[in-house]
């Protein structure tokens, strides 16, 4: 994860709340690619799927930050976001509350067009990507703009009322 949001999270007091619209991200992504090839994580062996932005997560959660993060996606599902719907369950672990809404239930909500976080109802930070998935510059824009972020909040929370919990939620 970027520097930009792992110091963000490592100030935010109460929430981080991060957006995910995309439906492919980094395809040239290792962990992506073995999957892909057929490796699937095993829940009983934590050491092996634990990374270090899970310590970044569990040490927010642990100080009370409550982070959320939204996938709103294209169903079928795309081979990516199969990938990230298999291995969610580290985000989960680590403190993350997780969230799936299909296009097809947000069609009378206006969402922002870029992917973000939004640390504490004050600090935005917008990701950057290609039309394939990949980084491109600026890749993250911070922005500690808190009108700026409250309409993403706004956007965001409406999109999480209708979302389904990773736990109920079944992939079409």
């Amino acid at each position: 994860m970027a520097t930009a949001v792992r110091e963000a999270l490592a100030h935010a007091q109460r929430s981080a709340i991060h957006l995910e619209m995309r439906d492919s991200y980094m395809l040239d992504d290792p962990a992506f690619i073995r999957w892909q090839a057929g490796h699937r994580e095993n829940p009983d062996d934590r050491a092996s799927w634990w990374r270090p932005w899970l310590d970044v997560v569990t040490e927010a959660t642990g100080r009370g930050v409550v982070m959320r993060r939204l996938r709103v996606v294209s169903e079928p599902l795309s081979a990516y976001l199969r990938y990230e719907y298999d291995v969610t369950f580290t985000n989960v672990a680590a403190g993350e509350t997780v969230r799936w809404l299909p296009r097809s239930q947000a069609r009378d909500l206006l969402l922002p067009v870029l992917d973000g976080w939004v640390m504490d109802e004050q600090t935005l930070i917008l990701h950057h990507f290609s039309g394939e998935g990949q980084w491109t510059g600026p890749r993250m824009e911070v922005c500690p703009d808190p009108a700026l972020a409250k309409q993403y909040v706004t956007a965001y929370e409406a999109a999480w009322e209708r979302a389904i919990p990773h736990t109920e939620y079944r992939p079409v």
